[in-house]
């Protein structure tokens, strides 16, 4: 290869990437082989056919991506092979796992971007899971993959101190742009032997699982502190919803804001609903319900949603 040129296959699908895609392609010392990302697939509402965030920058920077129903497939792993002088595959937020035979690929195999302060948080949640646990700080790692999940050595850590009320998809772009300010130099720097990979310490390794759609259900016991971390870190999918019976049909209701208060009840009782305030009892303290989304119509206050309700003060909501 030139030595002054890294030639980088990117695969990447999340809105952490984008940031850091953007640095790569201004690079005068790195070449993008390509770019592959996650198939469109139906999402929001209305289930739309949708790109990933990295397949809407390829599209506004008027590149085609490759989107490989499976990274693995012998056809994709062909395609790879016909990139003479191929150097490293750089790997943020794809969304598909890599077996061996594409880890092994690359002059340098495969670098990954992990969302989190390795070994801490290994797995598919890891900023999810900072959030939910009302860390003070996290950070992203560069790290080499292996078979293992997020078991590899790591080149590089980056600190960032995670902000009052930052939600999910912030805390994701906002370590992006933290990583795309050191990408070019770590990756020029791992290709030239200056940075050595650190094992991890896997007595000291913790986990985070894939995200369900269920898991943004409410447990009313829980503390208000909780649940009010849950929704950040469960923003912008799959939400925090409860459901509501009245007028003897069952609702759905997302919240999308809330406020804790240091007040008490039975858990699930809704303390007060009028024109002021709707609030929900919890195991520690109550949240006031400032917007919520009742299933199948548009975002509202809480003291909207009660206006178009029958009395629904002191009902007690189903803990999960």
């Amino acid at each position: 290869m030139n030595c002054d040129i890294l030639k980088v296959y990117f695969l990447g699908s999340g809105r952490i990437a984008v940031p850091i895609l953007s640095s790569l392609k201004k690079s005068p010392r790195i070449s993008l082989a390509g770019i592959g990302t996650q198939m469109d697939r139906p999402a929001g509402r209305k289930n739309l056919v949708t790109p990933t965030p990295v397949g809407d920058w390829c599209r506004e920077n008027g590149i085609s991506p490759d989107k490989p129903a499976s990274v693995n497939s012998p056809e994709f792993l062909e395609k790879l092979r016909g990139m003479d002088g191929l150097d490293m595959i750089f790997v943020s937020s794809f969304g598909q796992l890599l077996k061996q035979e594409i880890l092994s690929l690359p002059r340098l195999g495969c670098i990954n971007l992990h969302a989190s302060l390795l070994p801490a948080y290994r797995g598919a949640s890891p900023l999810q899971a900072a959030i939910l646990n009302g860390d003070l700080k996290t950070g992203v790692c560069f790290m080499q993959m292996e078979k293992g999940l997020d078991t590899g050595p790591v080149f590089s850590t980056s600190e960032y101190q995670i902000q009052a009320g930052q939600k999910a998809d912030e805390l994701e772009y906002a370590l992006g742009v933290l990583a795309a300010s050191d990408t070019e130099n770590v990756l020029l720097d791992i290709a030239s032997g200056l940075l050595k990979p650190v094992p991890q310490d896997n007595a000291k390794a913790t986990y985070a699982g894939k995200i369900r759609k269920e898991h943004g259900e409410i447990r009313w016991n829980s503390p208000a502190v909780e649940i009010e971390r849950k929704l950040r870190a469960y923003h912008p999918w799959p939400g925090v919803f409860f459901n509501l019976q009245n007028g003897g049909r069952k609702i759905r209701m997302a919240i999308t804001e809330l406020a804790c208060l240091d007040i008490s009840g039975t858990p699930g009782r809704i303390l007060k609903a009028d024109k002021k305030d709707l609030i929900v009892a919890c195991g520690d303290g109550a949240v006031s319900l400032k917007k919520v989304v009742p299933e199948g119509k548009r975002e509202m206050s809480g003291t909207e949603f009660v206006r178009g309700c029958q009395d629904i003060e002191g009902v007690v909501l189903a803990n999960v």
